[in-house]
């Protein structure tokens, strides 16, 4: 699903989300590097198929978000072809992508050597783990576009830096870069640009190897705790680990009395 833009062609069109599945990791790359990495409604829709893909595939156990060049994400292309659907009915759509991504039952890595700005930016929030370069730059730019918070930004802005630090960066719209993204907590890990690619690699590949049952209901837990309270947060810890007693749990504790490593297959076992 390729928009038409007026940009030059290459010899060869390739699809503007990539995906790549090997040993248990999916690699979503966004594939349009002369306009760092910009949305149209087209990519976006693609996005959304391969996030969906991804999500259902039991082969997948983790997920790298990045993009072609180093650029995560420039935000919406606003010099792509129009969308002719109700702004309304683009903005739920663009909505649904995201809380897609933000809900997959899979760690999500997002890789930044470059921009992650306006829903760009909160594409990258919309990741468990965040990974980038000292020269990455994050911007809420909407304010400069005349525009107000879109792509989950309004809620996942103050859950991870506060109110108050969210209403700077959403209301001046000013680029920050990687190590005050990484002081704000933007930013997971700040790798220079030659060590990057190793570490997402094998933190990809430990997330993988995981409990695949157990990171899911963890992550999900996780989500749901800062709307719960203790007594209901403890509720759902318990019945995540009696679903795991039937599942890796016992392969763990085998592994540990054996002094080995433990191979997780996410497989119900009663």
């Amino acid at each position: 699903m390729t928009a038409q833009t007026s940009e030059p062609l290459p010899d060869v069109i390739e699809p503007e989300v990539l995906l790549d599945v090997a040993d248990g990791v999916a690699t979503i790359t966004i594939n349009r590097p002369r306009r760092k990495n910009a949305m149209t409604t087209a990519s976006w829709e693609l996005l959304g198929e391969v996030v969906e893909a991804v999500r259902v595939d039991p082969e997948v156990r983790a997920v790298v978000l990045c993009g072609t060049g180093g650029d995560l994400c420039a935000g919406s292309d606003l010099g792509g072809p129009p969308d002719p659907r109700h702004a309304l009915t683009r903005m739920r759509a663009l909505g649904d992508i995201a809380a897609t991504l933000y809900e997959l039952p899979k760690p999500v890595v997002a890789r930044i050597d470059g921009v992650a700005v306006g829903a760009g930016c909160n594409l990258a929030l919309g990741c468990d783990l965040v990974v980038a370069t000292p020269r990455s730059r994050f911007s809420q730019i909407f304010a400069k576009r005349g525009l107000s918070v879109d792509f989950g930004g309004t809620w996942l802005l103050p859950r991870i830096v506060g109110i108050q630090q969210a209403k700077r960066l959403a209301l001046t719209g000013e680029i920050i870069e990687g190590p005050e993204a990484e002081r704000l907590g933007l930013v997971t890990w700040l790798k220079e640009p030659d060590e990057i690619d190793e570490f997402v690699d094998d933190l990809a590949a430990g997330l993988a190897a995981g409990p695949p049952i157990a990171l899911a209901q963890t992550k999900e837990m996780l989500h749901a705790g800062s709307g719960s309270s203790l007594r209901e947060a403890l509720e759902r810890e318990a019945v995540a680990q009696v679903v795991n007693q039937g599942t890796d749990g016992p392969v763990a504790k085998q592994a540990f009395l054996d002094k080995t490593e433990p191979v997780f297959e996410g497989r119900w076992r009663l």
